[in-house]
């Protein structure tokens, strides 16, 4: 279900969100274009297309898109064996066209298959990264790009000899800064009194402070002052000549090619599943738990990389870095990917040379408090709670995007998900079954006795679809286990969208274990006595059409 949004509704706190987003992008956004070898601007121009016309497009509310460093290797090595940047817009204007094409055949639906342990496992893997490859910057050792998340580096190096590395090249002034912007960024967070000023972030502030301190440092001589090689290093056109130079078009001449459509098809897969796959997390960020059209958002996506390539940006997808640092500031509505959209193309057209006096070291720590946030403690203790059938999964997941990627660590973390599964129903079946009663509105959903994530989607999709104003039973009776990602699901459509389309849900037959409160009516044996009882003992695609179709006609 996607919740209907008024864009101008949370103004003042999804600008406020979208000023920290545009904080955190501005530097990512010029490190993923220079890590790919493309023209610094490139990056820019994408992250203004994500913000501002994907931003517009999707049906997210909270997650933000723009240049990804899960690209970075495809489009480095596909401009040097092309030889020019053009050729390889080009493959990013198909790729986006391709992007089109799938979000129309719903290639989007993929995303109801994603566990929800390994998503957990990614955004907590991808919170280690954060933290990992911010270290360096919050000390003053900027050698790796802004934006970089690989393991192993293309000089040799690691994630782990970087670290090592920085304690040979520690910069007091950048320590300070980034322990000055540490404790104002806390500080806004927990202190009563400047919670209250939302339209004013505390990134904001940190970054001011940062910069005032750091001009400070310069005026007066000190050995603190921080240099033009550790501060946000923005180009500055001094000529209309310049400004039109950083407008690159696509040599459409070259659409012959195979090797481009190679490009293309490559770009448009990695990228879609990388938006499927954030659009996933963001939609577990959200507090208020709405739920995204991902096929709306590849459609989205695919006109975003089409408007990039054209303008020539990078191509895009749905980024998890830069979606949860735009929860993390309390955003409420897309406006705020939108606003950060806009804040890069004014901010880049009006001030870049204040933009180049902001320190490395202050807008680490904003990315490390997102890293933490991500990656705490008391996640890994949920999912260790929760056994192995949980922990696995998570834990295998979250290594692996530190050590390999982000697409590896999800495939592994899919493939261990799935192999408990097939044990699980090595001597169980569903069926479905649907019995029709002469008069009521009570709707039954009795669930199987083996529940796992492969039935999230056809769950999901009848809880959405459930008219307003009537009355639910959901009985699990029967059920021997019930996978996290079904009880969360089941949670949060009584917590939050029963409530809102005004339904009664009664739950029946829950174990202790689920941890979901079994609802305490005395009328529940009347329930059982009305129509539309629709079981679940199939995930197929014609089952939960024929219950929506039940749904929808009464």
């Amino acid at each position: 279900m996607t919740k209907k949004t008024n864009l101008f509704g949370s103004l003042k706190s999804d600008f406020a969100s979208g000023l920290v987003v545009f904080l955190v992008a501005l530097p990512l956004c010029l490190g993923i274009a220079m890590a790919s070898g493309a023209p610094l601007f490139s990056g820019i121009i994408a992250g203004i297309i994500g913000g501002i016309v994907v931003g517009y497009l999707s049906k997210s509310h909270v997650s933000v898109s723009g240049p990804a460093a899960g690209l970075t290797a495809i489009v480095l090595t596909a401009i040097t064996d092309f030889g020019a940047f053009n050729i390889f817009l080009t493959a990013v204007f198909l790729a986006g066209l391709i992007q089109i094409v799938l979000g129309f055949l719903k290639a989007g639906s993929i995303s109801n298959y994603f566990p929800t342990n390994v998503i957990e496992g990614m955004l907590a893997g991808i919170g280690v990264i954060i933290i990992l490859k911010q270290l360096p910057h919050a000390v003053g050792y900027d050698a790796d790009f802004e934006g970089d998340e690989a393991f192993v580096q293309a000089d040799g190096g690691n994630t782990f000899s970087t670290l090592l590395g920085a304690l040979d090249y520690i910069q007091f002034g950048a320590v300070l800064i980034t322990v000055i912007s540490l404790i104002i960024l806390i500080a806004w967070d927990k202190l009563p009194f400047l919670k209250k000023l939302k339209l004013v972030p505390g990134a904001l502030v940190a970054v001011i402070v940062a910069v005032l301190l750091n001009e400070v440092f310069i005026a007066t001589g000190s050995s603190l002052a921080i240099g033009k090689e550790h501060l946000v290093s923005l180009p500055v056109p001094t000529s209309i000549a310049e400004f039109q130079s950083i407008f690159i078009f696509p040599d459409f001449t070259s659409i012959t090619n195979p090797q481009v459509w190679i490009v293309a098809f490559t770009i448009a897969i990695v990228a879609s599943i990388e938006s499927l796959l954030c659009i996933e997390a963001a939609d577990r960020l959200d507090v208020q738990k709405r739920y995204t059209d991902t096929n709306n958002e590849l459609r989205a996506q695919g006109i975003g990389n089409v408007m990039s390539s054209l303008l020539g940006g990078l191509p895009m997808t749905s980024v998890v870095v830069r979606t949860s640092a735009n929860v993390n500031a309390g955003a409420k509505s897309k406006m705020s990917t939108i606003v950060h959209g806009a804040l890069l193309l004014i901010s880049v057209l009006a001030i870049p040379m204040v933009l180049n006096k902001i320190p490395l070291a202050t807008l680490a720590a904003v990315l490390l408090l997102v890293g933490y946030k991500l990656a705490k403690p008391a996640t890994i203790k949920h999912f260790w709670e929760k056994g192995k059938y949980q922990f696995a999964p998570f834990i295998a997941t979250l290594l692996a995007v530190v050590f390999l990627d982000l697409l590896k660590g999800v495939a592994l973390g899919m493939v261990i998900s799935i192999l408990f599964v097939l044990r699980g129903n090595l001597k169980r079946a569903y069926y479905f079954r649907k019995e029709e009663y002469e008069d009521g509105d009570v709707i039954h959903i009795d669930l199987a006795q083996e529940v796992s994530f492969l039935n999230k989607a056809a769950i999901k999709l009848t809880l959405s679809n459930l008219p307003e104003d009537s009355k639910v039973v959901i009985n699990a009776s029967d059920t021997v286990y019930i996978a996290h990602d079904v009880l969360d699901l089941i949670k949060e459509f009584r917590t939050i969208n029963a409530v809102e389309k005004n339904i009664e849900v009664s739950l029946i037959g829950f174990k202790e274990a689920y941890e979901l409160e079994n609802s305490k009516n005395e009328n529940n044996h009347v329930f059982m006595e009305h129509d539309a009882v629709i079981k679940y003992r199939n995930n197929s695609i014609s089952s939960h059409k024929e219950v929506i179709e039940e749904l929808t006609s009464n």
